[in-house]
């Protein structure tokens, strides 16, 4: 999406601070291991040495002393930095100190620094920045644990503290964005009993009194602009339980549920893979998935069957553009065939890294996508998520089906406790002999250290079952609540105020709203875009959000003409929690057998998968049908027989009328 980014307004923040302060002089830049992640994220460091600063340099590492330069800190407002900035005023380190802090810091923390003001070249600052920008409108705090915090009965004494640390992060998007929202919270229904079912009226109200508390301190504070009010949304991961659970196949959400997509400490996210593989030059690498790669961002929220039209549309130009390649069928040419020719082209190096890593992701989704079944899985979590079958009919036999995949062992056995989990969903909540049986069927809790079971039941911390307002859709209950917040009609018992709209004000009718703040003169240049002047909404959910719920954001503010921004402590996805320890397993390692002649037929049955999020080879199955999926059209009503959820469906005449799987494809 073009326009506004947070990215960029982070960025612009940072820098327009050491600007400000720098004044033109050559001064050192100082900085903490948070403080640094937090510039990292968004500024390159080019950018930074651009602007009067001689040196960058952390304040926990070995120095040298330059007595005869200032230095402008940037730090985070924790104990152990102060005790740092302490010592180097002691130390006389720098000629004076420009002190800019990320966070409000504590009283306490302030009168330590009170021994230490003679050396302050100015007043302590306030850059409010204390987040990760991931996409132009998505930020995270990059903080799972926050998951714990707020949902497990075991750290209560801790949620207060989460709570106000949280509101604070909320609150510095809000001034990097330069707005003062109008605040509404999610307030589960009055049958709603688990803990956690206030937990978004208590952050709402913790974000309006810094709010509140900011204005006090910058009277000028939001700026004039010709925008609406803004909009804050605080959710909790209680409003949506099957988001989590469900496969997306849109590019992005299937490539950080299938492959092994890292989420690293430094905030890049990156997959490894083989660059010109098959050539002299090839080499292991991590990719960076990352803003300035237009063929990730223009298709990360399409369809993987779309995505995969576009790659092979794409790469048709290509062929029409370079007479080298003419004879090439394109209706005959598979994704590894494009990669095959890619490599052998280094003429065209930035352009064939970006297509190679698209299309080996691609390729090995897909080769999951068939190995583990997830065409019939996805058919069924559809239907159990809506409350509706492939024909918008209340649906039969559901049992029967999530049965025979949990019995199915080319299922894997991360995704058969998915469909448990989301089959308690759907029949909010079942008895414990019967979860029992369906955990049997799953093959899982065989174990008394096996956790399976205490999973579902832990689903009770977050509200569940959940109710018809998250479950009756085709999409993340966010799109609903977003569409509804755009046409002014969001119900204000499921979404109350923080600060309820005055009479005069009007509630929510923000197709026709007026900018409270349009009588101020407008600063801005005359050529500003018109797309600026949209009214901005942020999202933000406590306890972790899906790609699927990011997807939708973007959806609505094409659809809506807003900037919607979703802000979450981090991105959910299955398997990305922390593994609990185990026993080292050269411990269980028992001496190889003697080898022994192998009976017939050894080789035809696979070994049981036991997950997904490796890449899977070539030799353990048949070449996922990549080819034939580009060539089809959604209304594939030509005959073609080709599928994508198992190879036997062709083999066996169906009695049961014919279906569409989650791909368009009849089977």
């Amino acid at each position: 999406m073009d326009g506004l980014s947070v990215i960029k307004e982070h960025s612009k923040a940072i820098i327009d601070a050491i600007r400000r302060t720098a004044q033109n002089d050559w001064k050192v830049l100082v900085i903490d291991e948070s403080t640094k992640k937090i510039i990292d994220s968004s500024v390159n460091e080019d950018d930074i040495l651009n602007h009067n600063i001689a040196n960058i340099e952390r304040i926990e590492d070995r120095r040298e002393v330059n007595p005869d330069m200032d230095a402008i800190y940037i730090l985070s407002p924790q104990p152990h930095i102060v005790e740092c900035l302490l010592a180097d005023f002691e130390r006389r380190r720098y000629r004076r100190g420009f002190v800019v802090w990320t966070g409000v810091l504590p009283d306490g923390l302030q009168r330590k620094l009170d021994v230490a003001r003679r050396q302050m070249a100015a007043p302590p600052d306030l850059l409010l920045v204390d987040f990760y920008p991931l996409e132009s409108h998505l930020i995270t705090f990059r903080d799972p644990s926050s998951f714990l915090v707020l949902y497990n009965p075991l750290c209560n004494d801790l949620v207060a503290r989460h709570l106000r640390a949280l509101a604070s992060k909320i609150v510095s998007i809000c001034i990097t964005l330069q707005e003062i929202p109008k605040i509404r919270y999610y307030q589960p229904p009055e049958h709603a009993k688990h803990e956690a079912r206030v937990l978004c009226m208590h952050l709402a109200r913790f974000v309006q009194q810094e709010l509140d508390g900011y204005q006090q301190f910058d009277r000028n504070f939001p700026p004039p602009s010709q925008r609406p009010q803004s909009v804050l949304l605080i959710t909790d991961r209680s409003m949506d339980l099957m988001a989590p659970l469900l496969h997306e196949f849109t590019y992005q959400a299937m490539a950080h549920d299938l492959l092994p997509i890292q989420d690293k400490g430094d905030g890049k996210v990156t997959f490894h893979m083989t660059v010109n593989e098959g050539t002299a030059a090839a080499e292991e690498k991590d990719m960076e998935l990352v803003e300035k790669d237009t063929v990730w961002v223009n298709n990360r929220h399409q369809h993987m069957k779309d995505t995969i039209d576009k790659l092979m549309s794409d790469f048709q130009k290509f062929l029409d553009q370079n007479p080298n390649f003419a004879g090439k069928d394109p209706s005959q040419t598979s994704l590894n065939d494009i990669r095959d020719m890619l490599a052998g082209l280094p003429q065209f190096q930035e352009m064939k890294q970006a297509y190679s890593l698209h299309l080996t992701m691609a390729q090995e989704a897909m080769n999951i996508f068939q190995k583990y079944k997830l065409a019939d899985l996805a058919s069924v979590e559809q239907t159990l998520a809506t409350g509706l079958d492939d024909d918008y009919k209340k649906p039969k036999n559901v049992l029967d089906q999530v049965v025979r995949l949990l019995d199915d062992p080319d299922v894997a056995p991360a995704d058969r406790l998915r469909l448990i989990a989301t089959y308690v969903l759907y029949r909010d909540g079942i008895i414990e002999k019967d979860l029992t049986r369906l955990l049997w069927h799953a093959s899982l809790q065989r174990s008394r250290d096996s956790l399976d079971q205490t999973i579902i039941e832990n689903f009770d911390l977050l509200g569940a079952p959940n109710e018809e307002y998250a479950l009756s859709r085709f999409e993340p209950a966010i799109k609903q609540m977003l569409d509804h917040v755009c046409a002014g009609d969001l119900d204000t018992n499921l979404f109350p105020y923080v600060i309820p709209p005055t009479e005069t004000s009007g509630v929510d009718s923000l197709s026709h709203q007026a900018s409270l703040r349009s009588a101020a003169p407008r600063w801005a240049s005359a050529n500003r875009r018109q797309a600026e002047n949209r009214q901005r909404i942020i999202v933000f959910v406590a306890g972790g959000a899906t790609y699927s719920e990011a997807r939708a954001c973007y959806e609505v503010s094409e659809k809506h003409s807003r900037d919607v921004f979703l802000a979450t402590s981090h991105m959910a996805r299955p398997g990305n929690g922390p593994a609990p320890p185990k026993a080292p397993a050269h411990l269980f390692e028992r001496p190889a057998p003697p080898p022994q002649a192998p009976p017939p037929h050894q080789g035809l049955q696979q070994q049981r998968p036991q997950g997904v999020g490796q890449p899977v080879p070539p030799s353990l199955g048949p070449r996922p049908p990549v080819q034939a999926l580009a060539g089809m059209s959604l209304n594939s009503g030509s005959g073609s027989s080709s599928t994508l959820g198992g190879s036997e469906v062709g083999k066996k005449k169906d009695k049961e009328k014919k279906k569409r799987n989650i791909f368009g494809i009849k089977k």
